[in-house]
């Protein structure tokens, strides 16, 4: 069998005005009878623009030139903006961005879910830099340039971007890029270290190396020796997430504090914690606030990871239950609890994409639930929570598409009323859109 063809691209570069932006922060504009994203354009623009890709229902490419310029368009804080996969919209106002995201959601609502609410509210906003304190990055040694690099990927994810500063990451970490990248280069398992996973609390910082080799002596040594010089816990990961141990200090302790409940989650450098501390507090006192937990509710909140809302929520409720598919986030949920002295908080572990059957969790009523679910959405969970009672339900996303299905389900099969929505900026500069919204029961 003859493999197909590709078809060449032009080279000739075309002029097109940009009408809308997409949910990745691409201009979009139409070229002949498709739509097509272009990278590094702004609604309202004209620009010239490389095709680089064709695909069936549309086409993609990148701004060469920007011919009428939008008056929303700004320089870029970071030099590595446009080379580095790490942001997507430097070059828009940080008001214009938030207000993006904010069509975005309405949008899906509205496509997806048949739904409208009858409140928007104004978007959460916070820090603009320095506010990823949990990252993913990638090493690469690279013979020609004699160098490691440290950071996130290209833009077009092949390669690892070739970055001196990041003004997203945590101040605490993006400090010592160079570092890493000198402190990598300097070891014998330099060509065996993929990535290196980022994790910062309030207080102290960690770093999992993830090694594809044993590492020497030495090269435990350096690793040692920059632990102590930087304060920054080391971690070895030599396998899969269940090999991840200390090297120095031997027991690390990391924690964010929540300053308007009065407690403070400790968690694993591993541990899935959200990005942004300022965010994720305001994000919280939204949710409570919504949820409105009084002394006589019984709360029930689904995919609690560690504790994130599960707690605030027990400093008002009269109990609530957390459920998380990870036993371990369980153990720790529990330990928390305990740590801040909240009896009435109770979690058990449970595969939330599966039939729950008679799980013990299941058997009494709840007043309210709040569901924080991953991208996929709670399509699976949706049919127990309207069999719990709650007249109230909460719905944290980080996927709009997800959320606007699910929205459609509880209006339209399960009775309920979308009182309101609206974002959280928990990812300045990207098209990461993190949402919230208020469902209640009308029958």
């Amino acid at each position: 069998m003859s493999r197909r063809r590709r078809r060449k691209l032009p080279k000739e570069p075309v002029e097109l005005r940009i009408d809308d932006l997409s949910h990745d922060g691409r201009g979009v504009a139409t070229h002949g009878d498709k739509k097509m994203f272009v990278y590094g354009a702004l609604p309202g623009e004209l620009v010239l623009v490389r095709i680089t890709g064709r695909k069936r229902a549309y086409d993609e490419g990148e701004t060469l030139e920007v011919l009428e310029s939008s008056p929303d368009r700004i320089t870029p804080r970071c030099p590595h903006f446009g080379f580095c996969g790490g942001c997507s919209l430097q070059h828009l106002a940080p008001e214009r961005q938030i207000e993006s995201k904010q069509n975005t959601l309405i949008q899906n609502l509205t496509r997806i879910g048949k739904v409208s609410p009858e409140l928007l509210w104004e978007p959460l906003t916070g820090p603009l830099w320095g506010y990823r304190r949990k990252a993913r990055l990638s090493v690469r040694y690279v013979h020609k340039k004699e160098r490691v690099l440290v950071g996130f990927r290209e833009r077009y994810g092949r390669f690892v971007a070739d970055m001196q500063e990041c003004h997203v990451l945590d101040a605490r970490i993006a400090a010592h890029l160079d570092g890493l990248s000198a402190l990598i280069y300097a070891m014998e398992a330099r060509r065996s270290i993929p990535q290196i996973e980022v994790a910062c609390g309030d207080e102290s910082c960690a770093l999992i190396f993830r090694h594809l080799e044993p590492l020497s002596g030495n090269d435990e040594l350096k690793l040692r020796e920059f632990a102590q010089e930087t304060g920054i816990a080391v971690l070895l990961q030599p396998a899969g997430p269940s090999s991840i141990h200390c090297l120095e200090p031997m027991e690390p302790e990391l924690g964010f504090t929540l300053p308007a409940f009065g407690i403070e989650l400790f968690f694993a450098p591993s541990d899935f914690i959200q990005v942004n501390t300022e965010m994720n507090r305001k994000m919280i006192d939204r949710a409570v606030t919504l949820l409105n937990p009084s002394e006589d509710d019984r709360v029930l909140d689904l995919f609690c990871g560690l504790g994130n809302f599960t707690l605030p929520i027990a400093t008002r409720a009269r109990e609530v239950v957390g459920i998380e598919g990870d036993g371990e986030l369980v153990k720790k949920a529990e330990d928390n609890a305990r740590r801040n002295g909240l009896e009435n908080a109770r979690f058990y572990a449970a595969d939330l994409n599966e039939e729950p059957g008679a799980a013990p969790w299941l058997k009494k009523p709840y007043d309210k639930v709040l569901v924080d679910p991953p991208r996929s959405g709670a399509e699976s969970i949706l049919p127990h929570i309207a069999a719990s009672g709650a007249r109230r339900v909460v719905y944290v996303s980080c996927h709009p598409a997800s959320l606007a299905r699910d929205a459609g389900v509880l209006v339209e099969q399960f009775g309920f009323h979308l009182q309101g929505a609206g974002v959280m900026d928990m990812f300045p500069h990207t098209g990461h859109v993190e949402s919230i919204a208020l469902f209640e029961r009308t029958v």
